[in-house]
């Protein structure tokens, strides 16, 4: 089978990798990547500045989901796999310019603990009283999608959504509460108001089963130590951390662009075609083209890993309603700030990895990480970096800013809120455009109608952060599900060999 896979990011690289392992397992696979742009990886881009990472994309993925650790094993990246230091994470949110830490027993935007609850001044009274009386929310027997913002403010009212449903979705999504689809983003929310009614309740409930599950396989072990292994995933999955509990991120020594590499490496260069963009694709009897200012060549499959709108624009030829299906997937853009210091120069931050910023207080940056604390070991001594976040749905237009003077802006921001005065040895701006897939309300019923599209179109697989999950584990996931799937149909579409005599 030949394949062309169009789209160098994670989830292309992903897809070539294993088709690669096919090719070389003897399989008759043949595959050809494009990639418009002059390198591979996408927004997984690394640079390493006197002993100093500086991610200039994400930079890392989520320990939970198995996909990119996995990945990073089978190619020998094990031993350079380092885990978040969660034992100082605390996350702050800037409210009338202070900072004010998320409270303790907070789940994945639920209150949980009483005390700290009522004694956090991310809260007015007011907010705080009907958060306690969301234990009396009754059942919602609705089914239709509705946004974020929308559940939220129906249990805790709007402020819970402007100091943290808002800002803590837009660190994750560079998106807006407002239009985010509960169902996709929180459907373990969902699921509860439709069984509790009371988020709290939920939580609780789910807690204590955790932990009766946690208890169960430590007596049947018979091993303490097995019991505080299965308590990990029990503490609090709040916004700050605790001694002991499993680490949220997982990232690379050498950053993110270690993954790049060592997958470049793994792929047979004569299939890798930078600084080639697809122009047009079609379907013929014959299979697809897939046309570049080169020429037009065909093959047997398509895995695109193009972001939704690029891969639209090419398959509104070939199915104009799939084409418009994928167009309608909003996408948010982002730039991220690295502002590299001296340490003893900079003066004293909070504790913690860094802070979140509501709309409502009128900044430019959306978010600041204090990068040297999060992932230690990836910074030279005496140095530190602040990572800040800007962009968004609701700011594009900062993309055409110059970087000197988004720098100024990050740096007018930073004392303002944090009194930074020092001069930063190194700035480094990256700008990523329409990067960032939304998933609107109406997401999971727009991918259905996309997948039963695809599903009329024998050899075709779209794979990226636009489908079924944003992160760097989902698209490895997606990715290379798709290689295996078309190399599993070759093989069953081949006639069994004949015997002889």
């Amino acid at each position: 089978m030949k394949t062309a896979i169009i789209g160098g990011g994670i989830a292309g690289l992903a897809a070539a990798f294993e088709l690669e392992k096919a090719r070389s397992a003897g399989e008759a696979v043949e595959y050809t990547l494009f990639e418009a742009g002059s390198r591979l990886g996408g927004a997984l881009a690394s640079e390493m500045v006197d002993g100093t990472v500086l991610e200039k994309g994400p930079d890392s993925f989520l320990s939970e989901k198995p996909a990119a650790t996995e990945l990073c094993r089978e190619l020998g990246l094990g031993a350079d796999l380092i885990p978040s230091n969660d034992e100082a994470r605390k996350t702050f949110i800037l409210v009338k310019n202070r900072m004010v830490p998320l409270p303790d027993g907070l789940m994945f935007l639920v209150p949980t603990k009483l005390i700290p609850t009522a004694l956090t001044r991310l809260f007015s009274l007011k907010t705080k009283i009907r958060m306690g009386f969301e234990l009396l929310h009754p059942p919602r027997a609705g089914e239709e999608d509705e946004a974020v913002a929308t559940l939220v403010e129906r249990h805790f009212g709007a402020e819970a959504v402007d100091r943290l449903a808002d800002p803590l979705l837009s660190g994750i999504y560079g998106g807006d509460a407002a239009q985010l689809s509960a169902r996709t983003v929180l459907p373990r929310l969902v699921e509860m108001e439709k069984e509790y009614g009371s988020l709290t309740r939920g939580m609780l409930a789910g807690h204590r089963k955790m932990r009766a599950k946690a208890k169960e396989a430590a007596k049947a072990s018979g091993s303490a130590a097995a019991h505080g292994k299965a308590m990990q995933g029990t503490v609090n999955a709040g916004g700050n951390g605790r001694p002991g509990a499993r680490s949220i991120f997982t990232t690379l020594r050498g950053g993110l662009q270690q993954l790049v590499d060592a997958l470049e490496a793994r792929i047979d260069r004569r299939s890798i075609r930078l600084s080639t963009p697809v122009n047009g694709l079609q379907r013929t009897a014959n299979g697809w083209v897939v046309e570049t200012a080169g020429g037009s060549e065909v093959y047997d499959a398509v895995i695109l890993a193009s972001p939704a709108w690029a891969a639209g624009v090419l398959l509104g030829s070939v199915d104009p309603v799939l084409g418009e299906e994928l167009g309608g997937i909003p996408y948010s853009s982002s730039i991220t700030v690295n502002l590299m210091y001296d340490e003893a120069k900079l003066g004293t931050l909070p504790e913690g990895f860094g802070f979140l910023v509501p709309a409502s207080e009128g900044r430019t940056m959306l978010a600041c990480t204090f990068a040297h604390r999060k992932f230690l070991g990836r910074t030279a001594p005496g140095k530190a970096v602040l990572r800040a976040f800007l962009g968004g749905m609701k700011n594009e237009a900062l993309l055409t800013e110059k970087d000197e003077v988004l720098v100024a802006t990050v740096r007018r921001e930073l004392n303002e809120i944090l009194r930074i005065t020092a001069e930063p040895e190194r700035a480094q701006v990256s700008r990523w455009r329409r990067a960032m897939a939304q998933y609107a309300v109406g997401h999971q019923e727009r991918t259905k109608r996309i997948a039963e599209r695809v599903a009329g179109l024998p050899g075709l697989r779209l794979v990226g952060n636009a489908y079924d999950g944003i992160g760097i584990p989902d698209c490895i996931r997606l990715g290379r599900k798709a290689a295996r799937e078309l190399t599993a149909s070759q093989q069953v579409s081949e006639p069994a060999s004949q015997p002889v005599g």
